[in-house]
């Protein structure tokens, strides 16, 4: 009995150490929020901008000879994969890897820890990932499109939908797609439409890739969050078991004690 009141005193310490640190990562998750919320909206800003003139150049007929919309088939296909730098993020980590094994033949090019030890490549830190970061690989990957070294760019990343839900997700940024129905005259380019494109192509990736970054990001500290919460809650209920079987146990050997007790003094 003895042996297994000292297990269960073992087992709410180590529990409750535990309690400690989900409430710790909790609100250090908590403190990140709302700056990479507020990163997030600017970055998603900045991209919606961007896509507007970049679409209204590729509608136009002059960008029609542009590399940047020329579509080649059997040709390999890049993907920028975005995880995490940590783990203890819920599935945030778990459901990017699940898409990208979707495209197996594709060469991936990771941003964040996680996805730097699951796929080979320059480590990047997605927490720190600078837009000096985002304009040097944007220019290699655009040079080598015109290249013709690949066919196809995409990003996989997180959608950030709301602090509790968060979705992984593909985009496909490279070869640009020609909308048809998108005819913008109030835009005068100079010198002219192509060499425009062709011109801010780099800063368009980066910028595209920056705001997807943040994105993730911002879904990795929400999902971390929650993730210690729901870890804090399992913790402490789990700890309220334990005292409850220790204390029926302390109860018992007690109680165990006295009837020797009383059992020796009537022999």
């Amino acid at each position: 009995m003895s042996a297994d009141i000292k297990t269960l005193r073992n087992r709410i310490k180590s529990v409750d150490s535990t309690l400690h640190l989900t409430k710790a990562m909790g609100l250090v998750a908590s403190s990140k929020i709302r700056r990479a919320q507020e990163n997030m909206k600017k970055s998603r800003e900045y991209k919606d901008a961007f896509e507007s003139v970049v679409a209204s150049l590729a509608s136009s007929r002059e960008c029609e000879n542009s590399p940047y919309l020329k579509t080649v088939q059997d040709k390999s296909t890049k993907i920028i994969v975005i995880a995490g730098d940590r783990g203890l993020a819920g599935g945030y980590n778990a459901n990017v890897f699940r898409l990208a094994k979707e495209y197996e033949d594709a060469e991936f090019i990771p941003i964040g820890k996680r996805a730097c030890e699951r796929f080979s490549g320059e480590l990047y830190f997605a927490e720190t990932f600078s837009k000096a970061d985002a304009l040097n690989l944007s220019k290699r990957l655009c040079n080598e499109f015109e290249n013709g070294e690949y066919s196809k760019l995409g990003i996989i990343s997180t959608k950030y939908v709301s602090m509790m839900t968060q979705e992984a997700q593909i985009k496909w940024i490279l070869p640009l797609v020609k909308d048809e129905n998108k005819k913008d005259t109030s835009i005068l380019f100079e010198p002219d439409e192509i060499t425009i494109l062709n011109t801010v192509m780099s800063e368009y990736v980066a910028g595209f890739i920056m705001a997807e970054v943040k994105e993730s990001f911002a879904s990795e500290v929400a999902a971390r969050r929650c993730a210690m919460d729901s870890a804090g809650k399992n913790a402490q209920q789990m700890i309220d078991d334990l005292e409850l079987s220790y204390n029926r146990a302390r109860q018992g050997a007690i109680t165990q004690e006295l009837t020797e007790i009383v059992a020796g003094s009537n022999t």
